[in-house]
């Protein structure tokens, strides 16, 4: 099925639901939630998937798992995704808030098939085996660390939501002390104790995480480091290398394959 609500479609007797959807640049969909639980995939452009306790990075070819019933509102890139909407008692291992996940290739290409199986597939053949083996292949899709907590204090929270889209690893900390009209002492007391990091760490895992998207998108890595006001394309590497594990340019080239 292609560019359908799910909604419309949600009352079918099937415990996968599946739904391709193209989404036109800085897209956003408004907070809601699904009775299913909902497997996410970004097969082209990225996505930035926001609930009450944080927000998740979804690069090409990566997806997001989204418990059943979670409140969550998504950002987009010009995206093409493949969304299977799950019921909850086919996929009693699904983690409890969102996790990232790895997609393997043979995953992508189940996900492509299944978009294009009939609504009321036979519970017995081909297309109920595909959607069997996909069940399989997500519980065995290997977490990724994408993810970054937010703030529950109402007024922090709207200035790291606003952070997100325009990060720059040199926003000072007193500008966000004078805009909450507290200390800075407060404001990093506050972060520490809401999201689990300081500011100067949560900033920089924010930037880097924005970065993921614009590496999907072919961006050079200079003019990235630059946007997000790195001094040189070398301190965003290096930057990048610690929270991720491998340098934005493997990272870009294993996410290719």
């Amino acid at each position: 099925m292609r560019d359908i609500p799910i909604d419309e479609v949600d009352h079918l007797d099937r415990a996968v639901v599946a739904i391709r959807t193209d989404y036109p640049p800085g897209h956003r969909i408004p907070p809601h939630r699904h009775r299913r639980a909902q497997f996410l995939y970004s097969a082209t452009g990225s996505m930035r998937v926001e609930t009450a306790d944080g927000t998740w990075t979804i690069p090409t070819r990566r997806a997001v798992l989204v418990p059943p019933e979670t409140g969550h509102q998504v950002f987009t890139t010009t995206v093409s995704t493949r969304s299977l909407y799950i019921e909850p008692k086919a996929v009693p291992w699904f983690p409890r808030r969102c996790q990232v996940v790895e997609v393997s290739a043979l995953l992508r290409e189940l996900l492509n098939e299944a978009v294009d199986v009939p609504e009321l597939y036979s519970p017995r053949g081909r297309d109920a085996a595909v959607v069997g083996l996909i069940l399989h292949e997500i519980r065995r899709s290997a977490p990724v660390r994408l993810d970054l907590p937010l703030p529950a204090h109402e007024r922090l929270r709207a200035l790291c939501e606003s952070f997100l889209d325009r990060p720059d690893i040199h926003d000072p900390l007193s500008a966000w002390a004078s805009r909450l009209h507290v200390s800075e002492r407060t404001v990093n007391r506050i972060f520490t104790t809401e999201t689990g990091m300081g500011f100067a760490r949560w900033r920089q895992r924010a930037c880097v995480l924005h970065s993921l998207s614009l590496l999907s998108d072919g961006l050079p890595i200079a003019g990235i480091a630059a946007s997000l006001g790195y001094e040189s394309p070398a301190a965003f590497s290096t930057m990048f290398t610690r929270l991720i594990g491998t340098s934005p340019k493997d990272y870009r080239a294993a996410s290719a394959l």
